[in-house]
């Protein structure tokens, strides 16, 4: 089947707004992809473009399948967060993404392929999942386009398709729920900057405020590239003195903390990832306070399909400090076993006591991953 770029003559809109062929922005040239079907929302006008002068994973992508109509903000910003997610692994990965947060996010274990993974993420949420976009960052085969058809999806985007593959999506008389499905095809998504460090020339981050400000901001990288930048939990205070952490993790959690981190960094915050087997179990998002996060994970998992069982022998990442303990022992009367968020805590000597008490290995980031989008 033919690929076609993103373009006006690919996606009709449905109210084109008054947007440029082309902008600059802190000396970026942009070029108008496409005017999209809607904004956030059907009465918003949008407009997409791309940086000129290099490739880029979303902005070149190829449609391969074609839905109702073009694709608007929301399903932009679900690709570039799901994508945001994929691009931290080697391993085949999948992200599920609904309203700008992971349903459910997933690397596949040695002994695993692509389509556990995928598994892995739509069954961590499944009802969350009906109507999301889904990612991967590997090629996508006919085994895992009948799993993903099998379920309603807004939109499919990976680095590549096999024939076989669009032709289970394009078979709409089997799978008449997603006769819609939009198929996309995008760069390698680890090119997209992962580590601080990198190059972040043209990835700069806008957020306009409600008055018309612009906030400009380096986009959220990450200082952790492996196990070894997660350290045991250390602290002292004037009542606690200096306290250790006093387990440590086995080297299955600490892949397991790795992929939770790397999720958490577009989870929206407060929020926190409980991950085993390298499969999100539970996330909890956009809470105001920390054990609210914690709660309303461990609540998800154990209300809404999993039943009273414990989370046992899981690991949690937190895009912020643990402010008391209460956090740590809402995740280990759950069974999670293994935990890491950022120091800089009062009480981070009282939150590492408790964690010993409880027989919980923490570990401290070396920076905040909040997402405030």
């Amino acid at each position: 089947m033919p690929a076609e770029k993103m373009s006006r003559s690919t996606y009709t809109s449905r109210n084109v707004g008054d947007y440029p062929e082309s902008l600059q922005v802190m000396g970026v040239s942009y070029a108008k992809v496409d005017d999209l079907r809607y904004g956030t929302n059907p009465h918003q006008t949008g407009a997409f473009y791309k940086p000129l002068g290099r490739l880029s994973v979303v902005g070149d992508m190829e449609v391969l399948k074609t839905g109702k109509g073009g694709l608007s903000q929301t399903n932009l910003e679900d690709i570039s967060y799901a994508l945001n997610i994929c691009k931290f692994f080697d391993r085949p990965a999948c992200a599920c993404m609904k309203h700008v947060n992971p349903s459910g996010a997933a690397v596949a274990t040695p002994d695993e392929s692509v389509i556990d993974a995928y598994r892995k993420a739509r069954d961590s949420d499944p009802r969350a999942a009906f109507g999301s976009v889904v990612a991967f960052n590997v090629p996508v085969h006919a085994e895992v386009a009948h799993e993903v058809m099998s379920t309603f999806v807004e939109c499919v985007v990976a680095p590549e398709f096999s024939d076989e593959a669009l032709r289970v999506f394009n078979d709409t008389e089997k799978y008449k729920l997603n006769s819609s499905i939009r198929i996309l095809k995008c760069g390698d998504p680890r090119q997209i900057p992962r580590f601080v460090g990198e190059d972040v020339t043209g990835y700069r981050t806008l957020k306009v405020l409600a008055d018309g400000c612009i906030v400009v901001a380096d986009p959220l990288l990450t200082h952790v590239r492996g196990p070894e930048d997660l350290k045991l939990a250390t602290a002292e205070s004037k009542s606690a003195g200096k306290v250790s952490c006093a387990r440590t993790a086995t080297p299955r959690e600490l892949e397991d903390l790795l992929v939770a981190w790397y999720i958490n960094i577009n989870v929206r915050s407060n929020g926190v990832v409980i991950v085993k087997n390298g499969g999100t179990l539970s996330v909890g998002t956009g809470e105001q306070d920390r054990v609210g996060a914690v709660e309303q994970a461990v609540w998800k998992y154990q209300n809404k399909y999993k039943g009273p069982e414990k989370i046992q022998d899981s690991v949690m990442a937190s895009d912020g400090f643990f402010p008391f303990p209460d956090a740590v022992e809402v995740a280990a009367a759950a069974g999670v076993r293994t935990m890491v968020a950022p120091a800089g805590s009062l009480k981070d000597a009282d939150v590492i006591a408790r964690a010993n008490e409880l027989g919980v290995a923490l570990y401290h980031a070396p920076e905040r991953v909040f997402s405030h989008h």
